[in-house]
């Protein structure tokens, strides 16, 4: 694992470290905020309601769990296997209302069934094999009360070669399998460019290992430039042209259900 220094991150070692929470809250998401996290709430609206509890598994620095506090009016818990990034997370999402680190594979201080929701953002790319993709998925479920839904988001390995706006993902003409190493470039805030080895776990994979920790229901969406229209923030609709959203929309939204 990478200490976080910040020649392990330039090189695009894990998010790990202070280092590695500042880098990721540098990281503009312009992509994601258009395609991803606001139909992520959108797919939980109507289904938790006001004061429910709705835990964002792998929140990283906070800023999608404060904006579902915000918009759903739930009490979200945000959860990480990073300390850096729950201290990180406690100074910048004051919507928050706790975090717990995740130690072992388990969240510290969650019993089971204390969820009405979970959402769980790109949490998979981390993740090297199908056991640990399980093991994440198996918590997941332990923590939801049955009925409940678990909303997942996901880069599709399968768009290489394309200039999203804030997004570069693999190699052009490069397949990859489940949980093989992928380069993704992600860009800061400043407009540079950030790399990283992600891992890629093909979306049509993931309702066979949902259904494997206990989830049925499973659906997939691939949310486009036109549906985002209705959702996301009319500036950042207007910021770019988004040919290659257009063309080959990268994000997928996958619903199930706890069984």
């Amino acid at each position: 694992m990478s200490n976080g220094s910040e020649e392990d991150i330039e090189e695009g070692g894990a998010w790990s470290g202070p280092a590695g929470a500042e880098a990721f809250a540098a990281v503009e998401a312009a992509t994601d905020w258009l395609l991803g996290y606001p139909f992520v709430f959108e797919a939980l609206s109507g289904r938790i309601g006001e004061d429910e509890v709705l835990v964002d598994y792998g929140c990283g620095p906070g800023r999608v769990a404060d904006r579902a506090a915000r918009v759903l009016g739930a009490r979200v818990l945000g959860v990480d296997t990073s300390a850096e990034m729950l201290a990180l997370a406690r100074s910048t999402a004051p919507a928050v209302a706790e975090f717990h680190l995740v130690r072992d594979g388990r969240v510290t201080g969650l019993p089971d069934g204390c969820a009405d929701a979970v959402m769980c953002n790109h949490v998979l790319a981390s993740l090297a094999t199908e056991d640990a993709v399980l093991g994440v998925f198996g918590e997941i479920r332990r923590l939801l009360r049955q009925g409940a839904p678990l909303v997942l988001l996901s880069t599709d390995p399968a768009c290489t070669g394309l200039e999203y706006a804030s997004l570069r993902v693999g190699t052009a003409g490069v397949s990859y399998g489940p949980g093989e190493e992928m380069p993704v470039r992600l860009r800061r805030t400043d407009g540079s460019w950030q790399e990283v080895r992600n891992h890629a776990w093909p979306v049509d994979r993931l309702p066979f290992l949902l259904e494997s920790a206990g989830f049925g229901g499973v659906g997939q969406r691939r949310p486009t430039v036109d549906e985002a229209r209705d959702l996301a923030d009319p500036g950042l609709v207007e910021r770019y042209a988004w040919t290659a959203e257009r063309a080959e929309p990268p994000l997928v939204i996958t619903s199930a259900v706890a069984a």
